[in-house]
């Protein structure tokens, strides 16, 4: 059992000498990977900061003496990338704990990414109280907010340091008693505006004996849904909520990026998708909309989260898109539209109600979807029983017929 340390020995020793005793005197064994550039470590590592640099194609002394630091640190995160997926591979690495300012935490985390989901990870970090996005991304980090600055070791900073070194030996050390069931798994997206599909769909796949996993489409659990079908970890998709899309297309701030919809297309896995809140782009409070949107109709969804309906040429082109990605697909794939309403505030009497926004979406689709995939259009909205009964019963029939369904 061993935690790796990724730090930088030459600026940050005295704090990671703390962390390694303090494991150690729980018992469990400490691997140090040294990701310093400039200068020697105060101490010797168990992987130098050369060993990393060889890891990312490059050395050490042309780091120190040609690159500039984004270009140093960038190459020591994917050494040190490198270099954990091979002590995880060999067993060395249980767990892995951070320490740092922005520079380690930039390397520490781009390593943490590169294991999987359930490796324990740790970050204790000077940057953990602002945007974490760009370090945890999809995976299961935790950021611990260092307070202080992570410079020399005082009643503060050992408190904090030693919290997080505990934390990562009682992950490692004990076994979680988790109930495991060989059951195929579903990937599933939803919105507080889609909840009700989702819910009521969650339901009946795992009465059929299917495991679901809900992500929220808020970006970030487009992109976890992705890398984990990319993975192997999801059997078959329930694409409800493709909302992302709309952000990603128009500016708001839930991008998923240009490749959302394409990891169930590329692995043949059976996916079924909907158009779940393409009625909406996200921004955060009202006043934070930028200027070029005033005029379009907003609904505040709360102080936090400002909704922006879409337009129907905005529609019209976020339907080609969507066609497009799904005419990729190498596995059986449906799409399944909800003719009376495709969010719970695009229904009659609510907000973002525009059945000509919605009529440019759908038209969009037929007009670019190919004939391979199918088409199922509903005359209910999203978020009606039989609309999700459709959804589901669609996809079962995929997965039996794949040989991916539940064991009868």
């Amino acid at each position: 059992m061993a935690v790796v340390i990724i730090g930088t020995l030459d600026t940050k020793s005295e704090e990671l000498g703390f962390a390694r005793d303090v494991i150690k005197a729980q018992g469990v064994d400490v691997h140090i990977v040294d990701v310093g550039v400039m200068g020697d470590p105060a101490f010797e590592p168990d992987t130098s900061a050369s060993e990393v640099a060889e890891a990312a194609g490059t050395t050490l002394d042309h780091l120190r003496d040609n690159a500039d630091r984004g270009e140093a640190m960038e190459a020591m995160g994917d050494g040190a990338a490198a270099v954990a997926e091979r002590l995880h591979d060999e067993g060395v690495l249980d767990g892995v704990l951070g320490l740092g300012g922005s520079g380690n935490t930039s390397i520490a985390t781009t390593a943490m990414r590169a294991l999987p989901v359930g490796v324990p990870k740790v970050m204790v970090s000077t940057m953990a109280s602002g945007d974490t996005e760009p370090y945890v991304g999809s995976r299961d980090i935790a950021m611990m907010y260092s307070v202080a600055d992570i410079e020399g070791l005082n009643q503060l900073s050992r408190q904090v340091i030693a919290n997080a070194a505990l934390g990562v030996v009682g992950m490692v050390a004990n076994e979680p008693d988790v109930e495991v069931e060989d059951r195929p798994t579903i990937g599933m997206t939803m919105f507080g505006v889609t909840t009700p599909c989702v819910q009521t769909a969650r339901k009946m796949l795992e009465s059929k004996g299917y495991e679901t996993i809900v992500f929220h489409a808020t970006g970030t659990g487009g992109k976890a849904m992705e890398s984990l079908i990319e993975e192997g970890i999801i059997d078959g998709v329930l694409d409800v909520t493709t909302t992302e899309w709309a952000d990603e297309l128009v500016g708001g701030v839930l991008s998923a990026g240009p490749e959302r919809l394409d990891a169930a297309g590329k692995a043949g896995i059976p996916q079924v998708v909907s158009t779940g809140a393409l009625d909406m782009v996200n921004f955060g409070p009202r006043e934070s909309v930028p200027k070029e949107f005033e005029g379009r109709q907003f609904h505040v969804h709360n102080p936090q989260v400002t909704l922006m309906r879409t337009t129907p040429e905005e529609n019209a082109e976020l339907g080609e898109i969507i066609a497009d990605k799904l005419n990729a697909a190498t596995g059986p794939t449906a799409l399944v539209l909800p003719m009376a309403g495709i969010s719970m505030i695009d229904v009659k009497g609510e907000d973002f109600y525009d059945p000509e926004a919605d009529a440019a979406l759908f038209d969009a689709l037929r007009e670019n979807l190919d004939s391979d995939v199918e088409l199922v259009e509903m005359d209910t909205d999203i978020n009606d029983e039989a609309f999700a009964e459709m959804l589901v019963e669609t996809l079962d029939a995929y997965m039996r017929a794949a040989g991916l369904g539940p064991e009868a």
